[in-house]
């Protein structure tokens, strides 16, 4: 293996060199195609870079370079055919550049380009993006381009013409990659709504629009298990197809808490093997696209029939965040190579030459690098007819037509076109004259078409469906057999065939022309009625007989000519030995039959019995009964309408949508007591309260007023009204607490242990404590979180502000509110303020945002270990199940997956290249930090503070901050060596507190955990040893210490 890294190989600017977002090689190996930040695609030699040693070597490096987008390109790719170049950019235009004959243009006035020995044009600007282009892909025969990007649309674009064929809008969040089945029947994307989507597709025609891709382009199946907990902080997700078509590799998947690889297999299109090594997301993965043996193949290749060279694996590489490129091959369960901080920055595009032997991998540092493996390295390469060999058993050869690719599949399809070829049978024999009967074992057919019968009396076969049994063609009576005299004689009956009409005129009856004068007709027939009569005669009257004298599926009297036509005309015999036979002469003995279209045909309609039981009753009653000046309220929040019925468990999770709905079946689920609240349609009459038990009844009570809201806990149960009184029992049913009259219509109540939340429709939020029949503060508005101070409220409109999602108590009795746009706040009784814990800054801003040091896992093997809290019992509740990781969750729900972070994502991209914002991104993540850690301290998360606090030491030791580090230091310590306030002083709080613990752990456990993480950075040990001496500390102990510590 060689790394070959040219210093000319790159995106150079006047200051630094440009990111490398993406990079391609061509069809023939000979170019490489990059695209970097500074908006220029570049194309390079690639002979020129494996002689990047040579210093004879004086042929040109770049070939050509092209300028035409507005800002940074994030994907480059060849077409299959190597006439196309398209590149995709954040100035949301895809460019089409392609290769003249001409001679190339020289390059502008006061660039230090080299002039171009290519002459690529830029031939179309393909216009169909809301947002940046993020990644594009060819169909292997080149004949769309499906391009994505982050207004989480899938455009498909004709490879020929580079018209819009179709907008694909199934992802609910940015999509990031696109791969193509090599097979040409699927193509995949992958998006940050944690999903991978696998589309079906059939290759249009070159001339196909709009209009013809109505039913191409079908969801498949959606795969989102391996990527339920990824983050979203990649800049891309590409994945890629094996060259046999078995595999897709998925990049920023996670197995548990380690990011992965996910390896999806075809068909199945579920996930069972994980490439693990990686300690950073993956951003990329790429197979190899030629198949390789694992043994070396004979001399001449084949050995009876069979290869020489083993089995056939495929070649994968992978890369990302990590800085680590890892290539791998489905025979070996470890890595083959390896290769550590090969870019000092994330490596965003890998590209591997046709003959799968070198591998391309552009950095956002700017570098590529290229990456040539000898023979035998990777396995050996397996010839082209291999892979199209595996490829057949999906269709690969079949063009422009679907494959089934499974054997129900194909039973079904030739089922299907079995019934097409009878169904175009008989309707081409009834319309050309000269039908052609089915072999003598096909099935019934249930279309009506009766088939020609012998002529035979003795002949009796019964008919199914309308339709006989044909006879062999031996005894088929044919038109050359017949006499002239017979045929004329025909003709002469069908032409003196005279009908008088009620008012005594004499009629003729029109004659069809028939083929060969045998008096069928040459025109469609129809029978929606079959005879059963295997008379001889009947081949001298036409083959079919549309019998409209009975009512058929709702028509009148006489059929549908009747309807259109009036009930005048009367049924012609056709023929005077049809005529008994007929069912127009036949005498029915008693009503009617009503008939039906069913499976097998006409059939007899099945009465059916009259529903009994009980009635299923809507999902609500009635709106609430609201006071019509709430529309002039500063807060106006959407009352629960009257239902019917309202269940609460008392555990949850025993009513869910999978669970049975009614009390008697849930309580069977687990030992359970539910609360069924019951409203009567009629607003006089009083409601019914009970609780439900597997024992039965526990207690019943009635109120006067609709039930809108129920909760309870194992201290007591509570219910709302639509008058906007509140009631409260005990767990045996006791009424506890008269009747709480508030100012409107609650819209949500909670409760949790002893406390209960109410908030009514004004915006008004009350919290009790049951268990001392007190409230911990007093009522508190809705208002100041719902930007009131920027938004007004309309009187019979929407208004702009955020919504209320939910609304919950935390163990302490304080209120924990979530909003539409993602923000979270808290209530503060101590300051009587609300307090935002999480918004959307920090989801675009902070490098912590969704990072994996707030998993439990981190938490566990922090920088000093387990560390006890003061009272010596460990903390039960993990982090990830605290309240600041739930918060920030909803805000990732709510803001990133749903598209909303466009605007601001934007601003922060064009912050960090402007002069002054250098430490933006720096300043952004320690200021969330240090939000965790205040949002901790004032909940009481004990488990969150600590863990958060060494986060934030790690990171202003790796900084340097010096200031912020003695300020961590000496507040930690303060209450250690701070003498005792006199009485009448006012007593601190928190960071200013005079006790010996701070959020319930010892001051001086937090502060050792501190120093031995500052410990490690030698600019700081000034400080860290003066603090290490007061803790007791030894500087042996504390060298000791930082060898045993483990990273955070």
């Amino acid at each position: 293996m060689r790394i070959t890294k040219p210093s000319w190989l790159s995106h150079k600017g006047e200051q630094k060199d440009f990111e490398v977002y993406s990079c391609h090689v061509s069809p023939d190996g000979k170019r490489l195609a990059t695209a970097g930040g500074d908006g220029h695609v570049r194309v390079w030699s690639t002979e020129s870079i494996y002689h990047a040693n040579d210093p004879s070597y004086t042929k040109p490096r770049q070939l050509c370079h092209m300028s035409h987008h507005l800002g940074t390109i994030h994907s480059v790719r060849f077409s299959p055919n190597g006439r196309y170049l398209a590149s995709g950019a954040d100035d949301k235009i895809i460019c089409i550049y392609q290769l003249e004959s001409g001679p190339p243009t020289i390059a502008p006035f006061g660039t230090n380009e080299p002039p171009p020995v290519e002459n690529w044009k830029t031939s179309k600007r393909l216009i169909g993006h809301d947002n940046d282009v993020q990644d594009l892909a060819w169909s292997h025969d080149g004949s769309i381009l499906v391009s994505v990007g982050l207004d989480s649309k899938v455009v498909i674009w004709s490879g020929h013409t580079f018209e819009k064929l179709k907008v694909l809008g199934n992802h609910q969040s940015h999509v990031k990659g696109i791969t193509f089945d090599p097979a040409n029947k699927f193509f995949a994307t992958a998006s940050d709504d944690r999903s991978i989507k696998i589309f079906r597709f059939t290759p249009p025609a070159p001339n196909a629009t709009q209009h013809d891709m109505v039913n191409n382009f079908q969801l498949e199946t959606t795969i989102s298990a391996p990527f339920k907990s990824s983050p979203l902080t990649t800049y891309f997700r590409r994945c890629s197809w094996s060259p046999d078509g078995n595999h897709i590799a998925a990049a920023n998947a996670v197995n548990g808490p380690v990011s992965s690889v996910a390896i999806i297999e075809r068909s199945r299109w579920d996930s069972e093997i994980n490439l693990i090594g990686h300690e950073g997301p993956t951003e990329v993965c790429m197979f190899s696209p030629r198949l390789f043996y694992t043994k070396k193949p004979m001399e001449n290749g084949v050995s009876n029939g069979h290869s020489s060279g083993g089995a056939l694996v495929t070649v994968i590489a992978s890369a990302g965040q990590d800085k680590t490129l890892s290539v791998w091959n489905t025979n070996t369960s470890r890595p083959v190579v390896i290769l550590q901080d090969l870019a000092s920055k994330s490596i965003s595009d890998l590209a591997w030459t046709p003959d799968g032997q070198i591998l391309f991998a552009s950095s956002l540092d700017g570098g590529i690098v290229a990456v040539e493996f000898e023979t035998g390295e990777l396995g050996w390469v397996a010839n082209l007819e291999e892979t199209d060999k595996a490829l057949s058993k999906y269709g690969a050869a079949r063009k422009a037509m679907g494959i089934a690719e499974d054997v129900d599949g194909l039973q079904l399809e030739s089922h299907s076109k079995e019934g097409e070829r009878r169904g175009a049978e008989s309707r081409m024999g009834a319309l050309m004259g000269d039908f052609h009967p089915l072999p003598k074992d096909a099935p019934p057919t249930t279309n009506g078409v009766k088939a020609s019968t012998a002529t035979s009396a003795t002949s009796n076969a019964p008919s199914t469906n309308g339709q006989a049994d044909p006879q062999p063609e031996k005894d088929k009576p044919t038109p050359a057999e017949e006499s002239a005299d017979k045929a004329a004689q025909r003709v002469n009956e069908l032409k003196s065939r005279v009908t008088i009409t009620k008012d005594g005129k004499k009629r003729v009856a029109p004659m069809l022309i028939s083929s060969s004068g045998t008096g069928q007709s040459s025109l469609p027939q129809s029978q929606l009625v079959g005879s059963s009569s295997s008379k001889a005669a009947q081949n001298d009257a036409p083959q079919t007989i549309l019998d409209l004298s009975k009512p058929y599926d709702g028509l009148p009297e006489g059929g549908l000519a009747t309807m259109l036509l009036g009930n005048k005309r009367k049924v012609i015999a056709i023929d005077a030995e049809d005529d008994e036979e007929h069912p127009a002469k036949r005498t029915s003995a008693g009503p009617r039959a009503i008939m039906r279209n069913g499976v097998e045909g006409i059939e007899p309609a099945a009465l059916e019995p009259p529903k009994h039981g009980i009635v299923p009753t809507p999902e609500y009653l009635r709106p609430a009964i609201l006071n019509p000046s709430i529309s002039m309220s500063q807060v106006r929040l959407a009352v629960p309408k009257v239902r019917a019925n309202i269940l609460r468990p008392l555990i949850r999770g025993a009513l869910l949508e999978d669970s049975p709905s009614n009390p008697e079946e849930a309580n069977k689920l687990l030992d359970n007591v539910i609360l069924e609240a019951k409203n009567p349609v009629s607003i006089r009459e009083p409601s019914q309260i009970s609780a439900i038990k597997r024992t039965g009844l526990l207690w019943q009570d009635y109120l006067p007023r609709a039930i809108i809201l129920v909760t309870g806990s194992k201290r007591f149960w509570a219910a709302a009204c639509e008058d906007g009184s509140l009631y409260t029992w005990t767990p045996a049913g006791r009424r506890l607490i008269n009747a709480m009259v508030l100012e409107s219509q609650p819209v949500i109540l909670e409760s949790r242990d002893w406390y209960l939340l109410c908030i009514t429709a004004v915006g008004m939020c009350y919290v009790w404590n049951i268990h001392t029949l007190s409230s911990p503060h007093p009522p508190v508005s809705l208002a100041p979180i719902l930007e009131i101070a920027t938004s007004s409220l309309q009187t019979h409109s929407a208004m702009p502000a955020p919504g209320v999602t939910s609304a919950h108590l935390n163990s302490n009795g304080h209120i924990v509110v979530t909003l539409t746009n993602g923000d979270g706040y808290y209530y503060s009784p101590a300051m009587y303020s609300w307090q935002r814990l999480s918004e959307s800054w920090w989801a675009v801003g902070s490098q912590y945002w969704n990072s994996n040091d707030s998993s439990v896992g981190a938490l566990q093997s922090t920088a000093v270990g387990s560390v006890s809290s003061k009272d010596g019992q460990s903390g039960g509740a993990t982090v990830s199940a605290g309240i600041i990781p739930f918060l920030e969750r909803h805000t990732t729900n709510e803001f990133l997956l749903k598209g909303r972070a466009y605007t601001l994502q934007r601003l922060i991209k064009s912050l960090l290249s402007r002069d002054g914002f250098e430490s933006f991104e720096s300043s952004v993540s320690i200021a969330h930090l240090e939000n965790r850690i205040a949002g901790a301290l004032q909940l009481g998360a004990k488990e969150e503070f600590r863990l958060y606090l060494f986060m934030y030491a790690k990171r202003i030791g790796a900084e340097g901050h010096r200031g912020k580090v003695e300020e961590l230091l000496n507040s930690l310590l303060g209450g250690i060596l701070q003498d005792k306030k006199e009485e009448g002083e006012a007593k601190g709080k928190g960071w200013y507190g005079q006790g010996d613990d701070i959020c319930g752990w010892d001051r001086k456990e937090l502060l050792k955990g501190v120093v031995m993480i500052l410990g490690k950075f030698r600019e700081l040990q000034r400080l860290t040893v003066q603090y290490a001496r007061i803790l007791d500390l030894t500087h042996e102990d504390e060298i000791a210490g930082e060898a045993m510590m483990a990273e955070t």
